[in-house]
Protein backbone atom coordinates (compact mmCIF):
# COMPACT_ATOMS: atom_id res chain seq x y z
CA UNK A 1 0.00 0.00 0.00
CA UNK A 2 1.39 3.29 -0.87
CA UNK A 3 2.26 5.97 1.69
CA UNK A 4 -0.24 8.75 1.75
CA UNK A 5 1.82 12.10 2.35
CA UNK A 6 0.67 15.06 4.31
CA UNK A 7 -1.19 16.96 1.82
CA UNK A 8 0.34 20.46 3.27
CA UNK A 9 3.73 19.27 2.20
CA UNK A 10 3.10 18.58 -1.26
CA UNK A 11 4.14 20.53 -4.17
CA UNK A 12 1.87 21.26 -6.88
CA UNK A 13 0.95 17.96 -8.77
CA UNK A 14 -0.47 17.90 -12.46
CA UNK A 15 -1.76 15.54 -14.65
CA UNK A 16 -1.23 14.79 -18.38
CA UNK A 17 -3.00 12.97 -20.97
CA UNK A 18 -0.36 12.35 -23.59
CA UNK A 19 -2.29 10.53 -27.10
CA UNK A 20 -0.50 8.24 -28.98
CA UNK A 21 -1.50 7.08 -32.87
CA UNK A 22 -2.07 3.35 -32.73
CA UNK A 23 -2.19 1.48 -29.51
CA UNK A 24 1.09 0.06 -28.42
CA UNK A 25 3.40 1.27 -26.14
CA UNK A 26 7.15 1.14 -27.10
CA UNK A 27 8.79 2.48 -24.03
CA UNK A 28 10.71 5.47 -25.53
CA UNK A 29 8.95 7.85 -22.72
CA UNK A 30 10.26 6.01 -19.76
CA UNK A 31 13.52 6.91 -19.63
CA UNK A 32 13.25 10.75 -19.83
CA UNK A 33 10.53 10.22 -17.45
CA UNK A 34 12.96 8.02 -15.34
CA UNK A 35 15.77 10.95 -15.57
CA UNK A 36 13.01 13.17 -14.31
CA UNK A 37 12.51 11.50 -11.08
CA UNK A 38 15.70 9.81 -10.26
CA UNK A 39 17.11 13.56 -10.27
CA UNK A 40 14.43 14.65 -7.65
CA UNK A 41 12.54 16.63 -10.39
CA UNK A 42 9.16 15.35 -10.02
CA UNK A 43 7.17 12.18 -8.25
CA UNK A 44 5.02 9.75 -10.24
CA UNK A 45 2.26 9.50 -8.39
CA UNK A 46 0.09 7.40 -10.90
CA UNK A 47 0.52 6.00 -14.23
CA UNK A 48 -1.76 4.35 -16.52
CA UNK A 49 -2.18 3.12 -20.37
CA UNK A 50 -5.57 3.64 -21.58
CA UNK A 51 -6.48 2.25 -25.38
CA UNK A 52 -9.11 2.50 -27.46
CA UNK A 53 -9.31 -0.25 -30.31
CA UNK A 54 -10.12 0.05 -33.77
CA UNK A 55 -14.01 -1.63 -32.26
CA UNK A 56 -14.52 1.21 -30.41
CA UNK A 57 -13.28 -1.19 -26.99
CA UNK A 58 -11.59 0.86 -24.26
CA UNK A 59 -9.12 -0.82 -21.96
CA UNK A 60 -6.53 0.47 -19.22
CA UNK A 61 -3.39 -0.68 -17.59
CA UNK A 62 -1.98 0.70 -14.40
CA UNK A 63 2.15 0.92 -14.28
CA UNK A 64 1.81 -1.86 -11.85
CA UNK A 65 0.12 -4.48 -13.74
CA UNK A 66 1.94 -7.08 -14.90
CA UNK A 67 0.65 -6.06 -18.53
CA UNK A 68 2.45 -3.21 -18.46
CA UNK A 69 5.06 -2.62 -20.57
CA UNK A 70 8.35 -3.89 -18.86
CA UNK A 71 10.25 -0.18 -19.75
CA UNK A 72 7.79 1.62 -16.95
CA UNK A 73 8.57 -0.91 -14.39
CA UNK A 74 10.96 1.30 -12.51
CA UNK A 75 8.35 3.95 -12.61
CA UNK A 76 5.77 1.60 -10.57
CA UNK A 77 7.35 2.37 -7.36
CA UNK A 78 3.79 2.48 -5.04
CA UNK A 79 1.89 5.07 -6.94
CA UNK A 80 -1.05 6.33 -5.21
CA UNK A 81 -4.03 5.62 -7.46
CA UNK A 82 -5.26 9.08 -8.11
CA UNK A 83 -6.75 8.10 -10.63
CA UNK A 84 -10.45 6.61 -10.60
CA UNK A 85 -12.20 3.93 -12.90
CA UNK A 86 -14.37 6.40 -13.84
CA UNK A 87 -11.31 9.70 -14.86
CA UNK A 88 -10.04 6.78 -17.17
CA UNK A 89 -13.38 5.83 -18.78
CA UNK A 90 -13.62 9.33 -19.67
CA UNK A 91 -10.34 9.76 -21.17
CA UNK A 92 -11.10 6.29 -23.13
CA UNK A 93 -14.16 7.53 -24.67
CA UNK A 94 -12.25 10.65 -26.01
CA UNK A 95 -9.92 8.48 -28.05
CA UNK A 96 -10.57 8.04 -31.15
CA UNK A 97 -10.64 4.41 -32.12
CA UNK A 98 -7.28 2.66 -33.19
CA UNK A 99 -5.22 5.01 -30.32
CA UNK A 100 -4.32 5.28 -27.16
CA UNK A 101 -2.85 7.66 -24.44
CA UNK A 102 -0.71 7.31 -21.57
CA UNK A 103 -2.10 9.16 -18.23
CA UNK A 104 0.59 10.01 -16.20
CA UNK A 105 -0.09 12.20 -12.68
CA UNK A 106 3.20 13.97 -11.17
CA UNK A 107 4.68 15.69 -7.95
CA UNK A 108 6.29 18.96 -9.02
CA UNK A 109 8.99 18.31 -6.27
CA UNK A 110 11.41 20.99 -7.49
CA UNK A 111 8.90 22.81 -5.80
CA UNK A 112 8.41 20.85 -2.73
CA UNK A 113 10.57 23.02 -0.33
CA UNK A 114 8.85 26.40 -1.52
CA UNK A 115 5.02 24.86 -1.12
CA UNK A 116 6.19 23.47 2.62
CA UNK A 117 7.51 27.55 3.23
CA UNK A 118 3.82 29.18 2.07
CA UNK A 119 2.33 26.94 4.31
CA UNK A 120 4.15 27.25 7.41
CA UNK A 121 3.89 31.16 6.74
CA UNK A 122 0.26 30.95 6.44
CA UNK A 123 0.11 31.67 2.98
CA UNK A 124 -2.19 29.65 0.58
CA UNK A 125 -2.73 29.12 -2.80
CA UNK A 126 -5.26 31.18 -4.54
CA UNK A 127 -4.69 30.56 -8.20
CA UNK A 128 -3.00 28.44 -10.69
CA UNK A 129 -3.04 28.27 -14.15
CA UNK A 130 -0.79 26.59 -16.90
CA UNK A 131 -0.37 28.63 -20.20
CA UNK A 132 -1.42 26.10 -22.90
CA UNK A 133 1.33 25.22 -24.79
CA UNK A 134 0.20 26.66 -28.22
CA UNK A 135 -0.49 29.96 -27.00
CA UNK A 136 3.17 29.93 -25.81
CA UNK A 137 4.54 29.29 -29.05
CA UNK A 138 2.39 31.50 -30.73
CA UNK A 139 3.34 34.02 -28.99
CA UNK A 140 6.74 33.45 -28.45
CA UNK A 141 6.68 33.49 -32.50
CA UNK A 142 5.00 36.71 -32.68
CA UNK A 143 8.45 37.98 -31.14
CA UNK A 144 10.76 36.31 -32.93
CA UNK A 145 8.72 37.77 -36.04
CA UNK A 146 9.21 41.84 -34.65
Amino acid sequence: MAVVPDPHRLAPIDVAVIGFTGDAFNGEIAPALLELVESGVVAIIDLVFVRKAADGSTSWIEVTEDEAPDAFGALADDPLDMLSDEDLSSIADELEPGTAAMVVVWENRWLGRLAGAIWDSGGFLISQDRIPHDVVVRAVTALQEQ
